[in-house]
């Protein structure tokens, strides 16, 4: 039986039939399934991580270039303070230590000393970020700002933006405090926390790289 033998309502049902399984055909191709790689924001972060290293490369290599030349002002053995920059060092260190206990505590599932270990670290962050504004105001109260040579522009472009990233690491860490008494530790934030984790320690290592080459080479006659 054809479509014009059939009654004027039984013939619209079923082109209206017809024309809905077009239309379902049109969608199953060209539906999409989203799907997020596991690993992705790992990756992702990773690639971050590696240009982030290129940066801190070039200020190293134009410190490297630029550290002795002072024109005619201070050197770094005039102005450097070592145990004030071995204080925050170890404040820095002690940083990474304490997040270490943190990711422990959350594999766990330990909320609140997940919590509790993040706070600390914020507090030696804080601290360590304290000690380097201290240490850059007393250097341009001295006349030692970065205008005043090449070498003092290369240690103040070095330093500084390492002490952003820590900076920024702490407004990272006070953001991810909020998710997790908010959310939990769900798998969301437990992402987050491995990204902040590889962040924080990456910034370690720099800081070991400046203050070995910028601090105690810098002192040297």
């Amino acid at each position: 039986m054809t479509t014009a033998t059939l009654p004027a309502s039984a013939a619209a049902v079923l082109e209206r039939h017809h024309a809905d399984a077009a239309t379902e055909r049109e969608d199953d191709r060209f539906h999409v399934v989203e799907h997020h790689p596991e690993n992705g924001t790992l990756l992702g972060f990773w690639i971050y991580l590696m240009s982030d290293c290129l940066v801190f490369a070039c200020l190293f290599a134009v410190y490297a270039v630029l550290g002795r030349a002072y024109a005619g002002g201070p050197s770094g053995a005039e102005l450097f303070d070592l145990q004030l920059v071995a204080i925050n060092t170890g404040f820095l260190l002690l940083s990474s230590i304490t997040y270490g206990f943190a990711m422990l505590a959350s594999q766990r599932k330990q909320l609140g000393a997940t919590l509790f270990w993040l706070g600390v670290t914020g507090l030696f962050g804080a601290a360590f970020i304290g000690l380097e504004l201290y240490e850059f105001a007393h250097l341009i109260h001295e006349g030692a700002g970065p205008q005043r040579s090449a070498f003092l522009s290369s240690f103040f472009a070095l330093v500084g933006t390492h002490g952003l990233h820590v900076a920024f690491g702490l407004i990272w860490l006070a953001t991810l405090m909020v998710q997790l008494k908010k959310h939990g530790l769900i798998q969301e934030n437990g992402r987050r926390l491995m990204c902040l984790s590889m962040f924080w320690h990456f910034l370690d290592v720099v800081w070991i790289g400046v203050f070995t080459f910028v601090y105690l080479m810098g002192v040297l006659p």
